[in-house]
């Protein structure tokens, strides 16, 4: 599927929708089957995308933490298959070259969180993580420890039931991991992800200096917030070349291989006009699954650090489930910079030392996530020169 639909349209998508809402309890008022079983029969009525059907698909989109447009998109119905699957309904078990993801893999993990088995996110993949989790869990409840979660394994969590639980095992692993890795910089593995590449160069747009594309404004800053980097003693790796497009996947498991403590995903957005402005980040969450608490905090620091160094307008950092985000084992934040199609923003986005604002803010902004309770100073007070001083007293 390739095409939008939108209010208004026709397709058979839409009523696969209507569907699928339905049986999740999302929408009122649909007479049709909504057990899913048998083969799907829809009324031409079904196939109109109504502004009903709109209101449903952006709380489904907002509770999923995907961009809440009222689109149904690719992004939209794949996320909407995923969440029609209940634990129990297929056999799962795990698959490097086609990983299992839905609802059912992510309840799975809740059980399994709950028994002290798991203590990973929960994001509904059947990864690796989740498969030792059901080994282990198998293992110690005498069944076949395969790391399959047949119809076996999934009557013996539901016998077992709920126990006693608090805390969010990620989360305190997620903090311990901080805390452990102190507060120097040097060593500190980081991933810098300039977007685009390739044959795909963004917009062109009017710079102070003339014509610059959108890939060369996101490669400058990436290049001096590498610069930056290396200086305080960290290790760095882009990850891309210059002229080649990695897909997210691809990006995410380089990140993963270098052992990268922390990714930055760097981009810039565009609007059908040239009202929606500002800088905003994004980290990995929703409200139906876990959130990445160390990413909102440093997506925090990140977006506070660069509106109070730069012109741009804050537009607040918020929790996404985009495949960069939940594909990669570490804190990823993603970083829009700012929006092509405003001229605000364009007039501040080429200008080099508005792009060495940015930079310094990102580094000033990591240093302050690992200081943890050390962290005492101002917003937009810090500057990178001391930074370097404090390093060298560290080391």
């Amino acid at each position: 599927m390739h095409e939008v639909l939108r209010v208004g349209d026709r397709s058979p998508r839409i009523a696969e929708v209507r569907a699928t809402l339905a049986r999740l309890g999302l929408l009122d008022g649909y007479a049709a089957d909504v057990t899913g079983n048998g083969q799907m029969t829809y009324s031409d009525a079904d196939t109109i995308y109504d502004d009903q059907l709109a209101t449903a698909v952006q709380a489904f989109q907002q509770s999923r933490g995907i961009v809440a447009n009222g689109y149904i998109g690719e992004a939209t119905l794949t996320v909407l298959r995923e969440a029609s699957y209940t634990l129990g309904a297929r056999v799962l078990s795990f698959q490097p070259n086609n990983v299992l993801v839905g609802d059912d893999v992510a309840q799975l993990q809740q059980h399994l969180l709950e028994l002290g088995f798991y203590a990973g996110r929960l994001d509904g993949h059947y990864g690796a993580d989740t498969h030792n989790a059901v080994r282990t869990y198998q293992l110690n409840s005498g069944l076949t420890d395969d790391g399959i979660c047949g119809p076996k394994t999934i009557r013996s969590l539901k016998y077992l039931g709920r126990r006693i639980t608090g805390g969010n095992p990620h989360a305190i692993r997620e903090r311990e991991q901080v805390r452990q890795a102190g507060p120097q910089l040097a060593g500190k593995r980081v991933v810098i992800d300039p977007a685009l590449g390739g044959t795909d160069s963004g917009r062109m747009v009017q710079g102070r200096f003339g014509e610059i594309s959108e890939e060369e404004i996101l490669w400058d800053l990436a290049t001096r917030l590498e610069g930056r980097m290396i200086a305080a003693g960290m290790e760095t790796i882009k990850s891309r070349p210059r002229f080649d497009n990695p897909s997210h996947t691809q990006r995410a498991d380089i990140a993963n291989a270098f052992g990268a403590d922390v990714m930055l995903c760097l981009r810039c957005d565009s609007y059908q006009n040239e009202k929606a402005n500002g800088c905003a980040t994004f980290f990995f969450g929703s409200e139906h699954g876990s959130t990445s608490l160390s990413g909102e905090h440093l997506s925090g620091l990140i977006q506070r650090e660069i509106t109070a160094r730069t012109g741009l307008n804050n537009c607040g950092n918020h929790a996404r489930t985009w495949d960069m985000l939940r594909l990669t084992q570490m804190p990823t934040i993603e970083i829009v910079t700012g929006y092509v199609t405003s001229p605000d923003d364009v007039a501040l986005l080429t200008d080099p030392q508005v792009r060495d604002a940015i930079a310094e803010s990102v580094v000033v902004a990591v240093k302050r996530f690992y200081l943890l309770d050390s962290d005492t100073l101002e917003t937009g007070t810090y500057k990178f020169a001391d930074l370097l001083a404090e390093e060298e007293l560290l080391d």
